[in-house]
């Protein structure tokens, strides 16, 4: 499928206010598109779009109905449409399976997988009209290696990439391309604020957020189904 440039594209990231989300808002704003940054932390990404050239920042609560909806409004009125979506809010969940708490899985659940849903949702209304649209989907590592201890946050991985694999096919013939992406371990604070657990001590150096972000701004180009970070 055809990918897109991203000169003058409107580029919606969310979980844009630290680690992945704002090196992709940052990169994607160096190739000449106008980001929408959305967020939880108002300060961080209202600080960010002050850095970038013609930014939006909305605060954006994923997980509460009508968010996302605003957030797309807004650039929808600001910019008149959206390019591509960056599906980047998540969380962290390391705990062995039996010791894994109903509350903790079904609130990462609920971020991962459901939200990750209705960013799509909120999306692709504009760009069927359009005619054209690109969704990246960032998943992780996790669901393509199997590892003591992460079993709860692959799961809800596992379930957005089959999300993204079925809208691939759904969407095609709307002009929307989806593309997964499965970065590895990432030195950001991600793993500083898990839903619980912790990073095991001889886990390996991650990626850079910037490493990430340029392999997700080549999908958005390039239209591939999918980008596999390697090993660091």
């Amino acid at each position: 499928m055809a990918g897109m440039e991203l000169q003058d594209a409107v580029v919606l990231v969310t979980g844009a206010s630290s680690g992945i989300g704002a090196a992709t808002a940052r990169a994607a704003a160096d190739a000449g598109a106008k980001v929408v940054l959305t967020a939880r932390r108002a300060d961080r990404i209202q600080a960010l779009a002050a850095d970038l050239p013609d930014a939006l920042a909305v605060q954006t609560d994923v997980t509460h109905e009508g968010d996302l909806e605003n957030a797309v409004e807004q650039a929808l009125a600001r910019y008149g449409r959206v390019d591509a979506l960056i599906n980047n809010a998540g969380q962290g969940l390391h705990v062995s399976v039996e010791r894994i708490r109903l509350e903790d899985f079904r609130a990462v659940l609920e971020l991962n997988v459901v939200a990750a849903l209705a960013a799509m949702q909120a999306v692709i209304p504009p760009m069927r009209r359009q005619g054209a649209g690109a969704i990246v989907n960032v998943s992780s590592g996790t669901t393509l290696h199997l590892m003591p201890g992460v079993g709860g946050y692959a799961a809800t991985k596992a379930a957005l990439n089959t999300l993204s694999s079925i809208a691939r096919l759904e969407l095609a013939d709307a002009g929307i391309v989806v593309s997964t992406v499965f970065p590895r371990i990432t030195d950001t604070d991600f793993h500083d604020v898990l839903r619980a657990g912790s990073l095991r001590a001889d886990a390996p150096k991650g990626h850079s957020p910037e490493q990430v972000a340029a392999v997700i701004l080549d999908l958005v180009r390039s239209g591939e189904e999918r980008a596999v970070l390697p090993a660091p």
